[in-house]
Order: structure tokens, then sequence, then C-alpha cells
């Protein structure tokens, strides 16, 4: 009996192990409240990677819209513009911080208006085959400021 529970416990305790270290951690993720009538709008999270590889977040699926794509902002000609990207890594031991002005979600075509305190159903899909469910509450999120440029003195 002894040697049943001694073999059960070390295998409960190597695959805790295991999952642990490749597993991707969320935290605070958040859907920004934008104006009724606005079609799109913003997801904002950090993922963490406590794994020995690096991992990149492929996609992301909301039923919250009728599109979901991965963003980052550039700037082209003195002006920041959004633009698509295939994919979000996340290094080993590291972090990826989705946020205004930066990469993020986002949700094209909102199927509802949302509402300050709502929860938003979000998959993310990553490179390794994993993926993570989430639910993100609609928050008021400010925009980072813009830096300022000098104007010329007359």
């Amino acid at each position: 009996m002894k040697k049943l529970m001694l073999c059960t416990l070390f295998v409960a305790t190597w695959s805790i192990a295991a999952l642990a270290d490749g597993a991707i951690s969320i935290a605070d993720p958040q859907v920004r409240l934008v104006p009724p009538g606005t079609p799109n709008t913003g997801v904002f999270l950090v993922m963490r990677n406590g794994g020995d590889k690096d991992v990149k977040l492929i996609k992301a699926e909301s039923p919250a819209a009728k599109s979901v794509e991965l963003h980052t902002v550039i700037e082209e000609g003195g002006m920041k513009k959004m633009r698509p990207v295939p994919s979000i890594a996340i290094r080993a031991k590291g972090e990826a911080v989705l946020k205004p002005g930066d990469y993020h979600v986002m949700l094209i075509g909102l199927n509802k208006p949302l509402q300050e305190g709502d929860s938003v159903p979000l998959t993310l899909r990553f490179d390794d085959g994993s993926s993570q469910s989430l639910q993100a509450p609609v928050r008021q999120i400010a925009m980072p400021m813009a830096a300022p440029t000098a104007m010329p003195m007359k």
C-alpha cells in the first residue's frame, strides 16, 4: 500500500512539474470600453512563459466579434498606425505585454455594444499546440499620450 501511495505521489508531482514548466500564464486581461456604435476594440493582457522554450501566440478567437486579429502599432511617416502581425513572441522565462500603443488583440466587428463590467470570452492559441480560454472584463482604458513634437518658434 505504501509503495502504491508513493508511486502515485511521484507521478502526480512529476505531472504537475511538467505542466508548470511549459505553461503560459495570463495576467490582467482587459477589453477597452469604446463608445456605442464603435465597431472595434482592443484586448490587452500579460502573457508569461515559465518554460525553457520560446512560444508564440499565433491566433486569438472570440464570439464577441466577427473577426479577431493580432496587431501591433508602428510609426510610419510620423503617424502611428495599427498593423496585423502573424504572431507575438513570448520568450522562455519571459513575458509579452499586450498594451495600448503596442502589441494587442483586435476585436473587429463587435457583435453587440460592450458595457463596462461585461466579460468577453477569448481563446488564445499558441504555436506549441496549447491554448487558453479566459474571460476579459470590459474596462475604461486610457490611451498612451503621444510624445510632444517640437514646434518651430517664429
